[in-house]
């Protein structure tokens, strides 16, 4: 029998092959693992480092983006939701919630720094401001959370002689009001009565008697509320005679009839009405014709305006006419 060569075996640290009697092939002490303490390798089959299946899907389920936040963000939030919802759904743990946060908001609200105690208006007349004052919606002192700002804004504003207002609460707990009103500049008289109206046409207040207001010029007729720039613009063309205006009148909601003393009326066109009362003004300086017993002049027409005399100057005219013809007819051979 042939007797066993042993195999050369690799030394640790030293990557030295040593003999079966200790040595080394290069001199010196040999080196085993039986020196270190080590445990002989097992003779079973080599552990895969490689993850399972199962393993490698988890993890690269875990790096998309969506599990992640739904992981870190979505569950804890569920589970706060959720514990919020089971607490929340007791009736009796609701209404001492709701009774705790409105001891706290009164005691807030109420506080001294938050408390109003005196309304001041300014710019207002004192109809006005009577007005202002009655539609406080809460007496005073009050919380300054108890006044809603904008709706008394709102509510002042639909004032008809209110043009704006600013509503400051000052410090000191005063809430001031400061009211721009309308400026009437024109009266409107209509069935039912007579109406204070601003250059834009917004009804200010009303009247009962014209008199009341004498300074300012008198409208009539449908629609002359609509047109009220329109009507400005006229009485300032006709400065001159505006002592002799009684008013201007509206017709069809077109156009205007400017009305004088004595029962003569003016018919103004519908286009450039102020364009015909220059005309007007340039033919009275020239000919007097607004002296002149007339009813109605009939300006419509640029090209040719129309006169239409008064019953009186009518027959005198007539007369007139027919005492020309007889001179005439006697003087004939």
């Amino acid at each position: 029998m042939r007797p066993l060569k042993a195999e050369p075996r690799f030394m640790p640290h030293t990557g030295r092959a040593a003999t079966p009697g200790g040595a080394q092939h290069f001199g010196g002490p040999s080196f085993t693992s039986q020196h270190f303490g080590a445990a002989p390798r097992s003779a079973g089959p080599r552990r895969d480092p490689a993850p399972s299946r199962l393993a490698f899907r988890l993890q690269r389920l875990w790096l998309t983006p969506v599990v992640r936040a739904v992981t870190r963000i979505g569950v804890p939030t569920f589970v706060v939701v959720l514990g919020l919802g089971l607490w929340l759904g007791d009736q009796g743990r609701r209404a001492d919630l709701l009774a705790k946060y409105e001891d706290v908001k009164l005691t807030i609200e109420n506080r001294p720094e938050f408390r109003v105690s005196t309304l001041e208006v300014d710019g207002a007349s004192a109809e006005v401001e009577a007005a202002v004052r009655a539609m406080l919606p809460v007496g005073l002192p009050a919380s300054r959370f108890a006044i809603d700002l904008d709706a008394y804004r709102a509510a002042i504003g639909r004032l008809d002689a209110v043009k704006s207002v600013a509503l400051v609460v000052r410090p000191g707990g005063t809430l001031s009001a400061h009211v721009t009103e309308r400026e009437p500049v024109i009266l409107w008289r209509t069935p039912m009565g007579i109406e204070m109206l601003d250059e834009t046409g917004h009804r200010t207040a009303s009247l009962t008697r014209r008199d009341a207001r004498p300074d300012l010029p008198l409208l009539a007729g449908e629609g002359a509320d609509q047109a009220v720039p329109e009507a400005l613009e006229i009485l300032a063309a006709a400065q001159p005679i505006l002592s002799r205006a009684r008013g201007l009148v509206r017709v069809g909601e077109r156009r205007w009839d400017l009305v004088l003393d004595r029962d003569q009326r003016i018919m103004l066109p519908a286009e450039n009405p102020v364009r015909a009362v220059e005309r007007m003004l340039a033919l009275d300086a020239a000919e007097d014709l607004l002296s002149r017993d007339f009813t109605r002049l009939d300006l419509r027409n640029e090209t040719r305006p129309t006169i239409r005399l008064s019953a009186h100057a009518l027959e005198a005219y007539r007369q007139a006419a027919a005492g020309t013809t007889t001179i005439q007819t006697k003087a004939a051979p």
